[in-house]
């Protein structure tokens, strides 16, 4: 996928990896929507990077169909979807369900959503590329938070599906899955009044370097010039990924151990 020229579309892109992402592919010659359901962050980020600010709410069809519009409006047909919104959620089980939904809904269904409005498009253009803005917990886990957990494993699924079944079809997917970046999310986990939260945090920061998102943002957009899936800023994650997928039962009972070192 050629970037200059192109248009985008970035969800969750008033700040962290979303901002980067943006204001990366403005720089490489996209032009780009800013979409964030904060309209303050949004508006900022837009006038950053020369961009249009949306406030909408990516989980939404309603809220992706916004996004989708305006871009078209402004700009022309939409080449690069990223997918980036998503929230930690609750701890533990996750008691509430109505807060199951919400993540379920942001970290996973944001994305299927999304790919189901663009896909029929750009399957009529034999070309197009999708960002699943994922996690090392999709391929790993998250202590402490299963929710998150959960999602981030989904999300990386369907990024999955999405690249066996439209890669021969001129549609590009690239999944991210990033470890610890310096971003608002996991400085409130690190500062956290729970102390269940804060050993969540403690497992990413302590599990490798903590990278700025400029640094994903890099490699994600290289990463749709390349044409390529997964995208590691945390290059080490691939051999745990590898040791966990050698012995299971042994990765498991090293991440109790793990857990067990940081309570």
């Amino acid at each position: 996928m050629k970037i200059e020229g192109s248009v985008a579309v970035v969800t969750g892109a008033g700040s962290g990896i979303g901002r980067s992402i943006a204001a990366a592919l403005a720089s490489a010659g996209a032009s780009v929507v800013v979409g964030d359901i904060d309209a303050a962050a949004a508006t900022d980020t837009a006038a950053t990077i020369g961009g249009v600010a949306v406030t909408a709410d990516a989980a939404s069809t309603d809220g992706i169909a916004t996004l989708l519009d305006t871009a078209r409006q402004a700009f022309g047909p939409v080449d690069i979807y990223v997918a980036n919104a998503g929230i930690t959620g609750q701890l533990g089980l996750g008691d509430d369900e109505a807060a199951w939904d919400r993540i379920i809904d942001i970290n996973l269904r944001a994305h299927i959503r999304a790919a189901k409005a663009v896909v029929p498009e750009w399957l009529e253009r034999a070309s197009g590329h999708f960002v699943a803005v994922a996690s090392a917990a999709g391929l790993l886990t998250q202590l402490g938070a299963a929710p998150y957990s959960v999602t981030k494993h989904a999300a990386v699924g369907f990024a999955e599906w999405l690249a066996i079944a439209y890669g021969d079809k001129g549609i590009g997917v690239s999944c991210v899955c990033p470890m610890g970046v310096d971003t608002a999310m996991l400085r409130g986990m690190s500062d956290s009044p729970e102390a269940e939260m804060r050993m969540a945090g403690a497992a990413v920061t302590s599990a490798g370097s903590v990278v700025a998102p400029e640094t994903v943002a890099a490699l994600a957009v290289q990463a749709i010039i390349d044409g390529k899936f997964l995208v590691l800023p945390h290059p080490e994650v691939l051999g745990m990924y590898r040791q966990k997928g050698a012995d299971y039962d042994r990765w498991i009972a090293g991440m109790r151990r793990f857990r067990r070192s940081l309570q």
